[in-house]
């Protein structure tokens, strides 16, 4: 009998020392912590994915079935730009505002920032603008998760976390890749660096929102790529040209982007009139080109790339009306046109390297993601998410060198380098993108 007992008798001592030291315990409390506050933020912000992807979906075919409605764009931009600059206050900044909270955290973020930017990316999806999606998610996440700072009664250090877990739930839900969701959250505010004391948050609440957004019976783009060749020594070579391009295609559309912005920031002093017209040229460019080909997300364009041959320019045009939108001040995001972009590069660039079609389509539906966002690992999760693991070699490949190839640059201003690219940029560690770009103007301007 005392033989049969020794066992458990053993068991319960090695479990006796294993807690005693307290660590298991406080990670079991931390691990509930969380789970509580991260299925909340899951919950509701899976919740308004799926009310912004149905709305975005009604719009979309409302636009698509009339045309014409695209003549309104100025009016819409008049109005969202009069909402913004008179109530937005703070969350002008949209994305940006997340990305400075989190690295100081200062005020709770507005909750109205949640329904103008949903709004406004609606109008702007309704009456032919060209935009995105990913800022509407994640925006709508990080202000619904930050809410609940006060009523958990967080510290600064644990608001940091909150809002990192309302971005990880908005991207994972939006595109339906619930661990690029997680590790997006950790990745996009420090360039070169992970913090990971939010990897379990941000873990769970993308899973929990992913599973919520599907709860609700939304369903997400099916993307496939046909073949995919062993990896070679061709094929690897073959792989870091393409991603050079697609870092320096994102590069191009993140300096663009800033550009317009720029542009009408100078040009125009009243903001609300920056919008309108930029809703007037891009209205007059697509009656003038006679196609809305280039306008809305533009997944029928992406959908064909893996397949069909496209026209070689077809990456440029979108990148020039989606930077003009975004400049002029319409709201939406950049990640769908960041696809669209990547992918149609691929397409083209099938015709002069020898990989397949699909595969160069994908290589650059992520890639050129992750060079304008300073985001390799986020990218390569999603392509294994979106493509499969066959192609994940050739996905890290390309992802990671256009990181590289896209230099100090980015569609997020407020993005701090953590670790420089390179050794040549060294000094700039610790700053922000946005003061990089400003200093670099500032030399040139004194050349």
């Amino acid at each position: 009998m005392t033989s049969k007992h020794r066992p458990s008798t053993a068991s319960y001592s090695f479990l006796k020392k294993l807690f005693s030291s307290g660590e298991q315990a406080k990670a079991f409390l931390f691990t509930f912590k969380w789970l509580l506050i991260s299925t909340v933020v899951g919950v509701l912000t899976g919740s308004a994915s799926a009310f912004f992807l149905v709305s975005l979906g009604w719009v979309t075919s409302f636009r698509e079935a009339h045309d014409s409605i695209i003549w309104f764009l100025p009016l819409g931009g008049l109005l969202v730009g009069l909402l913004y600059h008179y109530y937005g206050g703070r969350a002008v900044r949209g994305n940006n505002l997340l990305l400075e909270e989190i690295h100081k955290p200062r005020q709770t973020i507005p909750f109205l920032m949640a329904p103008l930017v949903l709004f406004g990316t609606l109008v702007t999806h309704l009456l032919g603008g060209s935009a995105g999606r990913e800022g509407t998610a994640v925006q709508m996440g990080g202000t619904i998760a930050d809410q609940f700072t006060k009523v958990f009664k967080l510290r600064p250090r644990d608001r940091r976390i909150i809002i990192i877990t309302g971005i990880s739930a908005g991207f994972a839900s939006l595109f339906g890749t619930p661990l690029a969701g997680a590790i997006f959250g950790l990745e996009v505010f420090l360039v070169g660096r992970i913090r990971y004391e939010a990897l379990v948050p941000s873990l769970l609440a993308a899973v929990i929102a992913n599973l919520t957004c599907h709860a609700w019976g939304i369903g997400h783009t099916q993307y496939d790529i046909p073949f995919v060749p062993p990896m070679t020594f061709a094929g690897f070579g073959y792989a870091l040209v393409a991603g050079a391009v697609f870092g320096i295609t994102g590069m191009l559309f993140a300096k663009a982007t800033h550009f317009w912005s720029g542009q009408f920031h100078d040009r125009i002093s009243y903001a609300p009139f920056r919008p309108m017209a930029g809703g007037l040229v891009v209205a007059v460019a697509v009656w003038a080109i006679g196609t809305t080909k280039y306008i809305g997300l533009g997944i029928p364009t992406m959908l064909a790339s893996f397949t069909d041959e496209l026209p070689v320019y077809d990456a440029f045009i979108k990148i020039l009306f989606t930077s003009f939108t975004l400049g002029a001040g319409f709201k939406g995001g950049e990640v769908t046109p960041l696809f669209f972009t990547g992918a149609a590069m691929g397409n083209a660039l099938s015709q002069v390297l020898p990989l397949p079609m699909g595969l160069l389509a994908g290589m650059g539906f992520v890639a050129v993601f992750s060079g304008a966002s300073n985001t390799p690992l986020t990218c390569t999760i999603l392509a294994i998410e979106l493509f499969g693991a066959e192609s994940a070699v050739f996905m890290a490949v390309a992802c990671v060198c256009a990181y590289l190839f896209s230099g100090h640059s980015g569609i997020y201003g407020a993005q701090v380098i953590g670790s420089p690219k390179h050794l040549f940029y060294g000094r700039e560690a610790g700053r922000s993108l946005a003061s990089i770009q400003e200093s670099r103007r500032s030399i040139k301007k004194g050349n």
